[in-house]
């Protein structure tokens, strides 16, 4: 299986993290502020779908399902473009924290300017894109946006957004890190899809997507919802939910799991070696000659002399990818032996 394992995940996890907390202070809010409005296109396409009043009325599972089976858009767009979401950003940095490659001041400081980001880009999507710009004018769209806000913050208590948000970003943040295990796009895609699906479809609260979902509802003049109330009953409990079931369920038992009291973790960045083909593949019919340690493999002509041999090109040669580069053990290696003094 061409995939890194859940260890060299794990320890990727607290190398991004590293990465991201040293990251510029205006990079990260502008990257944080492009994270909304891609998030902000699955929560639209998803309202666009609720808009079925028959299926409401007399098949509201099927509609669920079928409209969260568009919502994972946004966070498609979000892991391939590297943009800063704060609910990942809660699993990266909590690893790289528990791992001793950052401090407490780097954790918060990443939080708080992705979290006010994804707030900006989300507004500003819902005012330019969805708000003046007509998308959900009809009555039936409106419609669907009430009653979805009603869904999410009017009828629930307090304690169940907050418990429900637990859920939601256990299940992002266990898309994104299988999404970190995979090697290549439609893999990374397809790892992203499901877990998202699942916690849209069972109407789990997570943060950032209401902050699509309610402002809207406030924006199109919900009469029992305003801000003062969206804070309270939504964004403080949704955040609260979301930092324990990304930080604790997934960051901190996948640390525990797999970092403590380990060595250096070694991770291999080529992709598609000989050794990776003939286990997915199994045998192929051409020969090996040696150990792949080359830039080809030697393989038979299956119509001509046993004797002749072809040059297959591959990509096990020893190349360093740009990602390598990023993430290398040398660079955070060092990162982590310098943080572990200071600390000490």
């Amino acid at each position: 299986m061409d995939a890194f394992t859940p260890q060299q995940t794990t320890e990727l996890m607290s190398r991004i993290g590293c990465k991201k907390a040293h990251m510029r202070l205006d990079k990260l809010f502008i990257n944080s502020c492009m994270t909304g409005p891609l998030l902000g296109f699955g929560c639209a396409v998803m309202t666009s779908t609720e808009a079925a009043p028959w299926y409401q009325e007399n098949a509201p599972g099927l509609i669920r399902t079928v409209s969260a089976s568009f919502f994972p858009i946004g966070l498609v767009m979000i892991v391939l473009s590297g943009s800063d979401l704060f609910t990942s950003n809660i699993m990266f940095m909590t690893v790289a924290f528990l791992n001793r490659r950052i401090t407490i001041p780097d954790l918060l400081k990443n939080w708080v300017i992705s979290f006010l980001g994804n707030l900006a880009g989300m507004l500003f999507f819902i005012a330019v894109v969805t708000g003046y710009g007509g998308v959900f004018e009809t009555p039936a769209y409106r419609t669907a946006t009430f009653n979805f806000a009603t869904m999410k913050m009017l009828t629930p208590q307090w304690h169940q957004i907050m418990l429900r948000a637990i859920g939601a970003n256990w299940l992002v943040c266990f898309a994104v890190f299988i999404s970190i295990s995979s090697r290549e796009i439609v893999s990374k895609i397809v790892a992203i899809w499901f877990p998202t699906l699942t916690f849209v479809a069972l109407g789990l609260d997570h943060v950032i997507a209401n902050m699509y979902f309610i402002p809207s509802a406030i924006f199109y003049g919900h009469p029992d919802i305003g801000v003062g109330l969206y804070v309270w009953k939504s964004l403080i409990p949704t955040a609260i939910g979301n930092i324990i079931g990304g930080g604790l369920f997934v960051a901190a038992a996948y640390w525990y799991l797999y970092l403590t009291g380990e060595g250096a973790i070694d991770i291999d960045f080529n992709l598609g070696g000989l050794d990776t083909a003939m286990e997915a593949g199994g045998p192929m019919g051409r020969g090996q000659s040696g150990q792949s340690n080359g830039d080809v493999i030697e393989g038979k002509d299956p119509e001509g002399s046993s004797e002749q041999t072809i040059q297959l090109p591959h990509s096990g040669g020893r190349m360093t990818s740009g990602l390598s580069k990023e993430l290398s053990a040398d660079k955070f290696g060092a990162r982590k032996e310098s943080q572990g003094k200071d600390q000490v």
